[in-house]
């Protein structure tokens, strides 16, 4: 009981380090991609009001931490385009810190087939620093579906992730916190982590409506409920002008692991390269 107690603390901490370290883009992507010769430029700005407040295995808590991040969208053509991110972390006493990049060709199936529902498919790799994300370099395959019916709009970003390379851990690790750390926290495998959404617009200029965002665990091993990362965000997204959109919500952990309370902002810009609308 005595070395059974100390890993079950662990786990705690450590399922709530290991996923929501990725809290730097909270978006639900839809199918279609930018316009050829279009770029859009988005600013993500998340805070984790309530989350972990001990650090495990080099990660940083998350509790405090305010996220910032760049992301550049290019569209290349009708059916694809190429996103690069810029991740930055900033919290009391440590100031601003850079965190990693990212780099997200996608394809899509183009509007000229016709099919009933939107499809395309993102590639996104990159590499994170220790301190913010394990493993620190990380493919994300991320198949999409997503569908408008009159005002109602729904969207299912079935996100796969494969740890390129985990951190070591340190000497004298037990076998018992060896074992849930490679299980748990930095799987060999690929992993499960699906996002949805769907709103319901009423004007042109708002819509507002949920989305979710969840973390399941190795395929084949997928984690039991309560260890699972689960997360609710009602929204609210403004069309101010055919040059910006504005998304804002607040984000609640519907399980243990999960960090509980996240607000989030994300404001972008298009720009059009000379080109008539």
């Amino acid at each position: 009981m005595k070395t059974i107690l100390p890993v079950l603390l662990l786990m705690g901490a450590a399922l709530s380090l290991a996923c929501a370290q990725d809290n730097y883009e909270i978006q639900v992507y839809p199918s279609e991609t930018m316009d050829p010769g279009v770029l859009l430029v988005e600013l993500h700005s998340n805070y984790t009001v309530e989350g972990s407040t001990t650090g495990q295995f080099g990660m940083l808590p998350t509790q405090g931490q305010e996220h910032e991040t760049v992301e550049f969208t290019q569209g290349i053509n009708d059916w694809s385009e190429v996103g690069f991110y810029v991740f930055t972390e900033e919290k009391n006493g440590t100031g601003v810190q850079w965190v990693g990049d990212h780099i997200r060709p996608r394809v899509r199936i183009p509007a000229s087939w016709h099919w009933p529902v939107g499809v395309s498919v993102s590639n996104e790799i990159g590499y994170a620093r220790a301190a913010y994300s394990n493993p620190t370099w990380a493919w994300q395959i991320m198949p999409i579906v997503d569908q408008t019916i009159g005002k109602w709009y729904w969207s299912a970003n079935t996100t796969m992730d494969w740890g390129i390379h985990p951190t070591g851990l340190p000497p004298g690790t037990s076998a018992a916190q060896r074992q849930y750390y490679y299980r748990v926290v930095s799987p060999r495998g690929l992993t499960f982590g699906p996002a949805a959404t769907m709103t319901y617009q009423p004007s042109k200029i708002i819509n507002f409506g949920v989305e979710y965002y969840g973390y399941w665990g190795e395929f084949g091993h997928f984690l039991s409920l309560h260890n699972q990362q689960h997360q609710i965000f009602p929204v609210v997204n403004l069309f101010v002008s055919p040059k910006w959109e504005i998304n804002f919500g607040a984000g609640w952990g519907a399980t243990a692991s999960t960090d509980h309370l996240i607000v989030k902002v994300i404001v972008g810009r298009y720009f059009n390269w000379g080109h008539k609308k």
